[in-house]
């Protein structure tokens, strides 16, 4: 063993100082690598050089179990003593030395045995291995972040996917609930909202490189190639005027919120849903006028796959000028077509589909077509199963609009109701309006004398079994491609909806409650960050069968509990052990499927009755 100096800068004051680990070497294959094993701080105590030798062996002694040939300076040993300890309650190593196996016995009273402290930690602790799994520490470290700074940062990212609040609501979360503060070595009580903002814009000051660094770090961790990436575009809206901002504006809400002003946040991910760059845009932003700036910096984002991916997106963003400059790019590109191709022919089987089945067995047709005017790859795809949506839909906008046109009828008949010509069909135009997907399957005759209105009757001219409904039709410039690798390839975009779906719904993008616009991106971004993090735990467990959405893993993960038992010993004095509960079976399995260890420490002391032991946090160890 030996220690480690890393050189380190406090951007805001501008002071260098030095942070020391204690690390280990070993080797793979013909290369030596370093492992850290447990990161000791400035070590301020040590002021020759020749005795930061002395430490280590001391530890790797203490670690086998050996006994000191040497006497150590007395500082020198307190200081091994202590590193030792931690190493063997984090379980650091696999090296026990015989000593540890003996049994501690004690006598105690058990009636004066309690319970106290209570606080959360299975969620906290699956979180805090994912976050250093993904090398966040060390990366935060090159960047120049002060060491308070970083476990802010990270406890702070953790604090967004584990409970997901304002500012405000978090720093009450992690004094009163969670084991979080004491995990990352954290003093509860320090935390405030003001921190928590003021690390947020830290966090998104270094958007671009972080971004970069988790792009190219979940591709190499996970081995993935990023050889089709999607695109798309989701916007949340504001609680508050917002008068003085620059971003927020009205739009077309996503969530039917024409009242409220918007922010636009667009994502491209890779089929295994990490993000590999994402940008805010003003609320009222086209979807079409984005995907270009997003493009150019995409090369810096994802890994070298020797070619560019294939950009999948929906016809919301795939105009023909967008299609156009894909193609000057060098990228490929598979959408969904703005509107319904009509006389296309079949490009083999004599017209004949191919049938699948979808995630839900319901059956899907699929037909290579061609049309003229158009070069790329075309594909007919009609669901079943939307197209039963399709004609439930049309049946509920059409019962609606035919209430109406019975309520419009009324007014005729009855006596001092709506009769002038004109009138009439104001109101009917009116509904046309209210249902403009309804009123072209009707047959609407107005029966007119003498500028009155007579009567009113119409006809239903929808047919239940209408084959253009389920219909929609793909569209892509790779040229040799078969119907079912089409389709698949199409389906990866539910990707892209996922993350959406749980930024929004499990991450609680929505809704923005903060008045400045700097405010807003850090509060968006760190969302961004909260889900890489959640996604590679998700992507993990779901190689191993376990399909779970992040907010049940996350309810699972909250039966496990850290608590503190004393109890008064014979001598008077009172045991404090702190320790965390053993996980439930299905907390345990997620563990297991994510290689993860169980348990994070078990502390002891003893005191006198009114000392209060101070619990040390576990160190990090960064892979």
């Amino acid at each position: 063993m030996f220690i480690k100096a890393i050189p380190k800068t406090d951007k805001t004051t501008g002071k260098s100082y030095t942070y020391y680990r204690l690390c280990e070497s070993y080797r793979l294959g013909e290369k030596v690598r370093h492992r850290s094993i447990l990161s000791l701080g400035t070590l301020v105590e040590l002021a020759d050089k020749k005795d930061f030798k002395l430490l280590a062996d001391r530890i790797e002694q203490l670690l086998g179990g050996k006994p000191s040939l040497f006497a150590c300076q007395p500082l020198v040993e307190k200081l091994a003593q202590k590193f030792y300890s931690k190493i063997i309650e984090g379980k650091l190593v696999d090296r026990i030395p015989l000593s540890q196996t003996a049994k501690n016995l004690q006598s105690v009273d058990l009636d004066s045995l309690a319970i106290e402290n209570v606080r959360e930690i299975g969620s906290e602790w699956m979180c805090y291995q994912a976050i250093n799994q993904l090398g966040l520490r060390g990366y935060f470290e090159k960047a120049g972040f002060a060491p308070e700074d970083i476990d802010l940062s990270l406890m702070h990212i953790i604090s967004r996917a584990v409970c997901p609040a304002s500012e405000h609501a978090t720093a009450e979360w992690l004094q009163d609930n969670t084991a979080l503060c004491e995990l990352m070595g954290i003093e509860a009580a320090s935390v405030s909202h003001h921190k928590l903002y003021r690390i947020s814009r830290l966090l998104y000051e270094h958007r671009d490189g972080i971004e970069q660094y988790l792009s190219h770090k979940t591709s190499e961790l996970f081995d993935l190639q990023d050889k089709i990436i999607l695109y798309d575009l989701t916007n949340t809206y504001f609680e508050g005027r917002k008068q003085n901002s620059q971003i927020a504006m009205f739009g077309n809400s996503k969530e039917k919120r024409k009242d409220a002003k918007l922010v636009t946040l667009a994502l491209v991910v890779n089929i295994e849903g990490f993000v590999k760059y994402s940008k805010i845009y003003r609320g009222n932003i086209g979807e079409t006028t984005t995907l270009e700036a997003m493009l150019n910096e995409l090369s810096v984002q994802t890994s070298s796959t020797g070619r560019k991916p294939l950009v999948v997106m929906d016809a919301g963003i795939a105009d023909e000028d967008n299609l156009k400059m894909l193609k000057s790019k060098g990228y490929d590109y598979l959408c969904v077509t703005r509107s319904k191709l009509k006389d296309y022919v079949a490009v083999k089987n004599q017209g004949h589909p191919v049938i699948i089945t979808d995630r839900r067995n319901s059956p899907v047709e699929l037909l290579l077509i061609e049309k003229e005017g158009i070069d790329d790859s075309l594909l007919y795809v009609r669901s079943e199963r939307k197209a039963v949506k399709e004609l439930s839909m049309h049946e509920n906008f059409t019962s609606h609009f035919e209430t109406g046109l019975n309520q419009i009828l009324l007014g005729i008949q009855k006596k001092g109701g709506t009769k002038k010509v004109e009138k009439v069909w104001e109101r009917i135009g009116r509904l046309k309006e209210k249902y403009p997907s309804a009123h072209r399957f009707f047959d609407i005759q107005v029966s007119t004398e003498n500028e009155v209105v007579k009567n009113l009757t119409w006809k239903r001219i929808i047919s239940a079994s209408r084959k253009v409904e389920g219909v929609y039709f793909l569209r892509t410039s790779i040229k040799e491609i078969d119907e079912v690798a089409f389709w698949n390839i199409y389906n990866t975009i539910r990707e892209i909806e996922s993350s959406f779906r749980t930024l929004k719904r499990d991450l609680e993008i929505r809704p923005v409650f903060h008045k400045s616009d700097e405010n807003t991106m850090a509060h968006l971004f760190l969302a961004v960050l909260a889900y890489q993090m959640v996604n590679s735990i998700r992507y993990q467990l779901k190689a191993n069968g376990i399909h779970h959405d992040w907010s049940h893993i996350v309810r699972i993960m909250n039966t496990q509990k850290a608590a503190t038992v004393t109890m008064q010993d014979k001598d008077d004095q009172k045991i404090y052990i702190r320790k965390c509960s053993k996980p439930e079976a299905k907390a345990s399995e997620i563990y297991d499927a994510l290689s993860y260890k169980h348990q994070p420490w078990i502390k002891k002391s003893v005191l006198p009755e009114k000392q209060i032991p101070k619990i040390e946090p576990p160190e990090s160890k960064d892979d």
